[in-house]
């Protein structure tokens, strides 16, 4: 045990939940024994507190860093603006610049508001959207963030988000008043979207979705879902915060000719460097001066910046070309060790710089503990999800492919009595409350 491990359990006793972010739980990867702290991190090498060298082909700061950790160009960008200073009685015009940029890549939309995560965004485009269609009930399909509005779906059944993202997530502290407001359905499933119509009964004002994530886009589908959004006067939404930035620039809908009343994006707009976007359609965005939406450090700087030098770098250098190709490669050489090895696991659909193993096997969460156990002690911070970025190189990708063809070989050898191999816990699965 390290400073990093040690840091954590000191953590865990004076900030609820040990983390700010779910995600970053270390129990969700390794229980005690996974490098929770960095020292420094570039690329996709990180260094944890006691030194220690990694590799990061897992989630990249969550899938942020597109160009890599402190790209240098971005960092440069950032560094000036903080000497000419981030925050002022004035604004920034870069916000202006920003808006611009965003407005010329999406020829659909007329107006831009900013925050700084993508759930501030989600909630801001609830709130426009509610405000333009004087309707407070929503129907929505993936996964949108932490706030009331979505945790509400819960209220009506307990397993309502299980299938949207996470499982065992709680209403403790959401209003009972918010039943009957949030309704989820699945991708790609016409029978749930149209009951939800009808038991709304022409109080459904907001229908909001991811345009694809693990599994791949259904355009007839996405066509139906804005038919039918049109014809009830509803405001139809792209969630394209994990989405945008990975398939073009700017969200992937543009590819596909289909135009939503606003769309947001996050994530790689800012390449780590908290920014986010809601862009829409003008007669709809105007609702947001009917409603009162502001705070503080929306009008910070950095985030502005870094996003208008992530965008620059995004078109200057064929990033979207280098990490599809990467994600390809990842995948068909996956694919080929999990069939030599005999293992239940695929690799399944969605974008092509998003690798997700989808792991059958009897002890699947006991089988990736064991592949993020050993990949550890080989000097790589694993998941069963790959977040491809501009800074995995060939080179450091056949490393990682290589070792792992090492992994579930001795997975595959100890298929029976894997316990054996297991150093700590098994990885947590879903929300669950910490001691």
């Amino acid at each position: 045990m390290g400073k990093s491990q040690e840091r954590y359990i000191s953590a865990k006793k004076i900030i609820p939940g040990g983390t700010q972010l779910f995600s970053k739980r270390p129990e969700i990867f390794l229980p005690n024994l996974w490098p929770s702290y960095y020292k420094k991190s570039k690329g996709c090498e990180v260094w944890d507190l006691d030194g220690r060298h990694y590799y990061d082909l897992g989630i990249m700061g969550i899938g942020t860093c597109v160009l890599g950790y402190a790209n240098d160009e971005i960092n440069s960008s950032v560094k000036n603006c903080i000497d000419n200073g981030t925050m002022s009685t004035l604004n920034c015009s870069e916000e202006v610049d920003l808006a611009e940029k965003l407005i010329d890549i999406h020829s659909w939309a007329d107006c831009a508001r900013f925050a700084r995560t993508g759930g501030e965004a989600v909630t801001i485009a609830i709130r426009i959207a509610r405000a333009y269609t004087k309707k407070t009930k929503v129907a929505f399909c993936g996964y949108h963030g932490w706030h009331d509005w979505y945790l509400s779906a819960n209220l009506n059944d307990n397993k309502n988000l299980d299938n949207q993202l996470l499982q065992g997530l709680s209403v403790d502290g959401i209003p009972k008043e918010l039943k009957n407001t949030a309704f989820p359905f699945g991708y790609g499933d016409y029978d749930k979207f149209d009951d939800i119509l009808r038991l709304t009964n022409n109080e459904l004002g907001v229908v909001i979705m991811e345009v694809q994530r693990y599994k791949n886009i259904d355009i007839k589908f996405l066509k139906y879902v804005k038919k039918r959004v049109s014809e009830i006067g509803a405001v139809l939404i792209f969630d394209e915060i994990s989405s945008g930035f990975r398939v073009n620039v700017g969200g992937m809908h543009l590819l596909h000719n289909i135009e939503p009343d606003i769309v947001l994006l996050g994530k790689a707009l800012g390449n780590g460097f908290p920014i986010s976007a809601v862009l829409g359609k003008k007669d709809v965005m105007e609702s947001a001066q009917n409603t009162f939406i502001s705070s503080s450090y929306w009008t910070e700087r950095i985030g502005y910046v870094a996003a208008l030098q992530t965008i620059s770098f995004y078109e200057r250098n064929n990033v979207i070309e280098k990490i599809s190709q990467s994600g390809m490669y990842i995948r068909e050489r996956l694919t080929k060790i999990f069939k030599e090895n005999d293992l239940d696991i695929s690799v399944i659909g969605g974008l092509d710089s998003v690798v997700a193993m989808d792991i059958r096997e009897k002890d699947g969460l006991l089988l990736k503990t064991i592949f993020i156990q050993e990949m550890l002690d080989k000097g790589y911070l694993v998941s069963n999800l790959i977040y491809v970025s501009y800074s995995h190189t060939r080179d450091i990708i056949d490393g990682y492919l290589k070792n792992a063809e090492l992994v579930f070989k001795l997975i595959s050898e100890n298929k029976d009595c894997l316990k054996v191999l297991l150093k700590s816990e098994i990885a947590h699965a879903g929300f669950t409350r910490l001691s």
